[in-house]
């Protein structure tokens, strides 16, 4: 029990090793990624993103907290919204409550301004998933959520969303039809290949608009570390 809440703990400061380790050769890729977004949207704002992956255990839902924390160090006012109504993780990963969030927002049992949690990163927002809903799919493609997304745009300069894996479920696609953009996170030596061109073909099909794809997990054997690239 001891050894696996040690490694719990480990695996949350891997998780924001851009909070952790601001210095790191990891947090400067994120910096990168960042940055290749930024220029990926000169003809236009990028205010809401999305990031997803073909399968799990491919990294998504760590890039994702990891692009927020750097976003937010540029003095964007961010807001960070855990839409994997599935199997959620934000509230582990910063370690907050789940009572309430984006599912008690979309159904009318709480607003927006009730349901977010300031974090412990300056200009930082957090909107855990709230209680698991029997219907995940139909709340994300619901009038509630663009309404919820257009509230929150009056505040915010930019919206991540970490969502399911596309092969899995539909609702990143449903997201991916009304977000500026999406990124996909792929794994070395995980993700297949097929796997990967089959949901980037069901993310065009949505309307979707890829801005890239982030390569997680791969090995630099000089340098000895892990890095993410684009």
């Amino acid at each position: 029990m001891a050894r696996r809440k040690k490694q719990s703990k480990q695996s949350n400061i891997r998780h924001l090793i851009t909070k952790l380790n601001p210095r790191s050769p990891i947090t400067e890729q994120y910096k990168t990624i960042r940055t290749n977004l930024q220029f990926s949207s000169v003809d236009g704002e990028l205010r809401t993103m999305l990031v997803t992956s073909s399968g799990p255990s491919e990294g998504k839902s760590s890039t994702t907290a990891n692009l927020a924390i750097v976003f937010a160090e540029q003095n964007k006012k961010v807001l960070l919204i855990d839409a994997d109504m599935r199997k959620p993780t934000l509230h582990y990963t910063f370690r907050m409550d789940n009572r309430r969030g984006l599912s008690s927002v979309l159904v009318g049992e709480s607003g927006l301004d009730e349901s977010v949690a300031k974090s412990d990163v300056a200009n930082l927002d957090l909107l855990s998933c709230g209680p698991v809903p029997p219907n995940p799919s139909e709340l994300l493609g619901s009038k509630a959520m663009e309404k919820m997304i257009s509230e929150a745009l009056e505040y915010y300069d930019l919206i991540l969303f970490d969502t399911p894996p596309v092969l899995a479920v539909t609702d990143a696609q449903i997201l991916a039809n009304i977000c500026d953009g999406a990124i996909m996170v792929v794994r070395s030596k995980q993700t297949d290949v097929e796997a990967s061109q089959k949901a980037k073909e069901l993310l065009e099909q949505a309307n979707a608009k890829l801005l890239g794809v982030v390569l997680n997990d791969r090995e630099q054997k000089k340098a000895h570390y892990y890095y993410y690239g684009t």
